[in-house]
Formats: structure tokens, C-alpha cells, sequence
């Protein structure tokens, strides 16, 4: 497979994932999370960057009565098993792509790491809220924290991915045009 072959598929990719993982957010953001707030009163545990308490899960899941639970349950997560998968798979093959004319990839293996991390505590996050959702209303305070501390390692893990993947397209994009390899 040459180069240039391989480069198209996983600009390919990046653009198919990039395409599917923004549809979904933007699905969550304006329908899913939207409609759950607006139920509730409040942020749902998705949106709550530095996290949330035993106190702040039982308000949101009281809120939510069992029809807005349901709708977490059958609506958002779904979406949600979907988005990590998608934002992790564009982040890596865009760094791929940019690894391919870059001499040094350190940047693009911790971009890899931390894009793969941000899925993973994604993942774990969901698993929590459905874990808070079927125990409710005998949600333990140590799932709570638990689920609220994975929400906040995937937030702070996505920023920096992100933040990786548009520093090594600026670098790249700085690179003299003698340097790249083709």
C-alpha cells in the first residue's frame, strides 16, 4: 500500500468519524441533553465538567421522575455508546494522518493515549449513570463519586486530546515544505 493510498484512507476516516461524531454531539447537545434538563431543571451528569456529589445525582434523578429516567436510559446513552467510539476514532486519524509527514510523533502517541483515555472514561461514566438510574433511589454515595470521577477525567483527558491533535496541526502546518515527507 503506498503512502498516498494509505494517507486518503485515513483522511477518509477522519472525515467519515469526524462527520458521524459531530451529528451525534450535536443530537445530544440539542435534543438528548436538551430535553433532559428541561425535565429535570437540571444539567444533566454528561455536561457537569468538574463533576458532582452524592447530593447533586439524587436532585438531578429525583427530578427526572421515572418517564426522564427512561429517556436517559433509552435515549441518551445509546447516542452516547456511539459518540466516544466516533470522537476517538477522528482524533487518532487525524493524528495519524499529521504522524505520517512528522518526524517526531511524540506528540502524536500522547495525542493517541489521550484520546483513547477520553473514550474510555467516557465509557465508564455511561456505565455509571446507568448504574445511578437502575439503583435509584438507593444510589450509593461511592458509585457517585466513582461515576462523577470518571466524568471529570474524561473531560479534562478530551480538552487535552483535542488541544494535542491542534497542536501537532499547527506544527505540522509550520513545517517547511522541504520537510515533508510524501
Amino acid at each position: 500500500m503506498t503512502n498516498r493510498f494509505q494517507s486518503k484512507h485515513i483522511g477518509m476516516l477522519a472525515a467519515v468519524s469526524g462527520l458521524i461524531g459531530a451529528s451525534v454531539y450535536l443530537l445530544m447537545i440539542n435534543v438528548t441533553l436538551a430535553h433532559i434538563e428541561a425535565v429535570s431543571g437540571h444539567i444533566p451528569f454528561d455536561m457537569r465538567p468538574f463533576g458532582y456529589g452524592p447530593t447533586e445525582a439524587a436532585t438531578l434523578l429525583k427530578a427526572l421522575s421515572v418517564e426522564g429516567r427512561n429517556y436517559y436510559l433509552s435515549h441518551q446513552l445509546p447516542l452516547d455508546i456511539l459518540y466516544p467510539a466516533m470522537l476517538a476514532l477522528t482524533l487518532i486519524a487525524t493524528l495519524c494522518l499529521f504522524a505520517e509527514r512528522m518526524p517526531n510523533g511524540k506528540l502524536v502517541r500522547f495525542g493517541i493515549v489521550f484520546s483513547v483515555g477520553s473514550a474510555l472514561f467516557d465509557y465508564i461514566e455511561n456505565l455509571g449513570i446507568l448504574a445511578m438510574i437502575w439503583c435509584w433511589p438507593d444510589v450509593l454515595a461511592p458509585l457517585v463519586y466513582a461515576t462523577s470521577t470518571a466524568t471529570i477525567a474524561k473531560s479534562a483527558l478530551t480538552t487535552i486530546a483535542v488541544l494535542l491533535v491542534l497542536l501537532v496541526g499547527v506544527i505540522w502546518m509550520r513545517m517547511p515544505k522541504a520537510d515533508l515527507r510524501l
